[in-house]
């Protein structure tokens, strides 16, 4: 048992029952399913029959965390009597991040005995849980509350993030990418190919002709981002929105060239994200060397 907490938000998309079993607190994101209201609790099968919504026609919309939520989250946490590291997604992914942050200094005035960091991740979704999953079993083998930041802090910026998107429209109506430039893709069949540099942000690095093109892209990348390591026991998430065939395809794929890598994690991706990127998208985490898209 440690003598401090790590605790992370629903867009880590961590599976609820890795969340329950390492007793992870979590805050969760809110949105809406056809303007009704929505909690993200985590669980498979709420993810599953999400995008079944979406795809049926379902319109999803999210919501940033108010200052008032991380207050009362981190407020509840130190009254535990431990100290707490929390890791949310990156500060140039979502607003949250600057109410958890005045949340933070408001309530440390409270606690001034206790040591409350929120670490600017530079990590989205997976790549977050990644981090959070690394951390957590470095305290779990007992390392100190400052041992267990310098490591999150030394290597967050070497989780890679490959994603692909198969509908354009939703990257339009979060401002991705332009009417036209949707419109055109969508004729010509063109599947972007996003990735996460070290800045944290989302950015479209490369554009597919097809959903194979596209899927072969992301294996490519992890591939080179191996070879510059040595890649035994390299463990992958993987995650998708409704496409667990594409998933395991590309775990294959990678593993059929270094089938000395560690565990492949494959899980369903998180609403958040999913409702900004649609039923479709895939998206590979895995430690590397340093994060390059090519």
């Amino acid at each position: 048992m440690t003598d401090y907490i790590i605790a992370t938000s629903s867009t880590s998309d961590l599976p609820r029952d890795y969340l329950d079993a390492h007793s992870i607190p979590f805050i969760r994101y809110n949105y809406t399913v056809n303007d009704l209201p929505q909690s993200d609790d985590c669980r498979e099968e709420s993810r599953a029959a999400i995008y079944a919504g979406m795809r049926r026609g379902d319109l999803l919309k999210t919501s940033m965390i108010n200052e008032y939520s991380y207050y009362d989250f981190f407020r509840g946490l130190l009254e535990q009597e431990k100290d707490v590291i929390f890791l949310d997604m990156s500060e140039k992914m979502s607003a949250s991040y600057e109410n958890a942050r005045r949340a933070a200094e408001t309530v440390r005035a409270e606690f001034p005995e206790r040591t409350l960091y929120v670490m600017d991740t530079r990590c989205i979704s997976g790549g977050l849980g990644l981090l959070v999953r690394k951390m957590v079993a470095q305290a779990e083998e007992g390392k100190s509350f400052d041992e267990v930041i310098a490591w999150g802090e030394e290597n967050k910026l070497k989780i890679a993030h490959r994603f692909t998107v198969d509908d354009l429209n939703y990257l339009k109506m979060g401002g991705r990418v332009s009417n036209a430039s949707a419109l055109v893709g969508s004729l010509l069949n063109i599947k972007p190919v996003l990735y996460v540099p070290d800045a944290g942000t989302l950015d479209v690095v490369k554009k597919a002709r097809g959903r194979r093109a596209a899927l072969k892209s992301i294996v490519d990348g992890v591939l080179h981002d191996l070879s510059q390591i040595d890649p035994t026991g390299t463990d992958f998430m993987i995650l998708h929105a409704d496409c667990q065939g594409d998933a395991e395809h590309v775990r294959d794929e990678i593993r059929k060239v270094c089938p000395q890598i560690g565990e492949v994690r494959i899980s369903s991706l998180g609403v958040v994200i999913g409702a900004h990127c649609g039923p479709g998208l895939l998206a590979v985490f895995y430690l590397c060397g340093g994060r390059q898209p090519e």
